[in-house]
């Protein structure tokens, strides 16, 4: 079965073709260590997780790679503004670099905690200078950069292609049209490769480069670091839809510039998590993070099951509303995996229900290898669990497949202690009665045999097969 993606580059779906049948080369934008993920931040994770799930259980190997961005990242995606980094360090009286490993450490504590893969390579951007610098020189020598005032910036009128990914023209561009104008800049849409001129005479990291000792712009970090890592064509590149009009942009500016061809074949946005008042952002102040969440009574695994009800390409609305209605719904799930444990124990699927168990798994999977349809997968989930006519081992087996994707634990959920039921000479007999009765389509008899069984402290559950189990009441 094939995997279908809503490409940006396209606007439609397409079916996924990778450059190497055997391995995908995936890179995702990762977080800037100043400040907490915001579970915004962390809605788009969890669905770049998903999909490299997704791409595993379609047969390929996956090779993931994230950047941390620990320095060069400026308020706004043009690159102007106030350091994020160095208003970090100044807020909470620590070093640049203790900020960064602080909340490198806190986020990937987050990512853990909601069940997603460490992705294969994790690299900072400080440890990449030198990359970096390798970069921009070729870019300079390829005659896509200028230096102005000390800087060194990228011409964007220098790339026909410019604005492909976001449907803009260049000319139509606003850069910087919320903060103060970079008149260094040839053009507007104009960004910096290498900083060693600022508004910021005391930048903390620095770096010395053939154009003085400064600092990198934001973008050239991806590319440098994507291309090292996974080479000069890459399959999937992914991040949130905010990155669409600057960041992706630029990366796919000077990547092409320098590689001379197409760059990336697919790129997958994630929309924005929402409240009542509009997007969840940083900037704003006041955003909840996945501790906050905690403190409030809701585990990871609830805000992880709430994100899989909406599709990675919709608007999800946040509210206390809906994470409770997600709570009930993951430990209802979660219960149900209990019991199946507990009483699918040393049992073996049927022939028959090893053919329907595998048209299970693989509806499933068609749901996530069309676009990640989340919404439907967990729609057919409830519908096995429900389903009193599939027994308590292919249900166990269903769910445990379903898991190697989305990753909800349920794996790990203990199996329920059933306490055990004696079964007296009466209740024996009574529930021989009770099968004849069933046996002959005698419903009268069957349910007068239940209200006595259920006054002695008996239910009873009809199984598929003709078998029964017995609930203390």
């Amino acid at each position: 079965m094939s995997v279908f993606l809503y490409n940006t580059k396209t606007r439609h779906k397409d079916e996924f073709k990778p450059l190497d049948t055997k391995q995908v080369t995936m890179y995702c934008c990762g977080p800037t260590v100043y400040n907490y993920a915001h579970i915004g931040n962390l809605r788009t994770y969890i669905y770049e997780d998903l999909l490299a799930n997704t791409l595993r259980l379609a047969g390929y190997k996956v090779k993931h790679v994230m950047n941390i961005t620990d320095v060069g990242h400026l308020t706004s995606d043009g690159d102007e503004g106030e350091d994020k980094m160095k208003i970090a360090a100044e807020r909470e009286q620590k070093s640049v670099l203790e900020i960064a490993r602080m909340y490198e450490d806190a986020f990937f504590r987050h990512t853990q905690a909601l069940g997603l893969k460490r992705p294969t390579i994790v690299c900072r951007a400080t440890e990449h200078i030198q990359d970096m610098i390798d970069f921009i020189k070729a870019l300079e020598e390829k005659g896509f950069a200028y230096i102005s005032n000390g800087n060194v910036y990228f011409d964007t009128a220098k790339f026909p292609h410019y604005g492909c990914l976001s449907g803009q023209k260049r000319e139509d561009l606003k850069h910087g049209a919320r903060t103060e104008q970079d008149l260094n800049k040839k053009n507007a849409s104009d960004f910096v490769l290498w900083f060693t001129s600022s508004k910021f005479e005391n930048q903390i990291l620095q770096w010395e480069s053939p154009w003085g000792r400064g600092y990198p712009g934001w973008h050239i970090e991806c590319s440098a670091m994507a291309t090292k890592y996974l080479g000069e064509c890459i399959d999937i590149h992914c991040g949130g839809i905010d990155h669409i009009p600057v960041h992706h942009e630029n990366e796919i500016a000077q990547s092409e510039a320098r590689l001379g061809h197409e760059w990336v074949n697919y790129w997958v946005h994630m929309e924005f998590l929402n409240n009542k008042s509009g997007k969840m952002s940083k900037s704003k102040g006041g955003f909840l993070t996945l501790d906050s969440l905690v403190e409030k009574g809701y585990q990871p695994m609830h805000y992880k099951y709430f994100c899989l009800t909406s599709h990675y390409r919709s608007t999800a609305i946040f509210s206390e509303e809906a994470m409770d209605a997600a709570k009930n719904a993951y430990e209802n799930l979660a219960e149900a995996m209990s019991i199946y444990k507990a009483a699918a124990k040393n049992q073996n699927l049927t022939e028959t229900e090893e053919k329907t168990l595998q048209a299970l798994n693989e509806e499933f999977n068609n749901y996530l290898f069309d676009d990640l349809k989340t919404p439907m997968a967990l729609s057919l989930i409830w519908s096995v669990v429900k389903d009193n006519q599939k027994s308590a081992i292919l249900k166990r087996e269903f769910l445990y497949h379903i898991d190697k994707a989305l990753n909800l634990s349920l794996k790990d959920v203990a199996p329920k202690e059933v306490e055990r039921i004696a079964i007296t000479p009466q209740i024996e007999a009574l529930l021989q009665v009770r099968a004849e009765a069933r046996a002959a389509k005698d419903w009268a008899k069957s349910d007068e045999i239940r209200d006595q069984l259920a006054a002695l402290g008996i239910g009873v559950k009809d199984l598929p097969n003709k078998e029964i189990e017995l609930i203390k009441l």
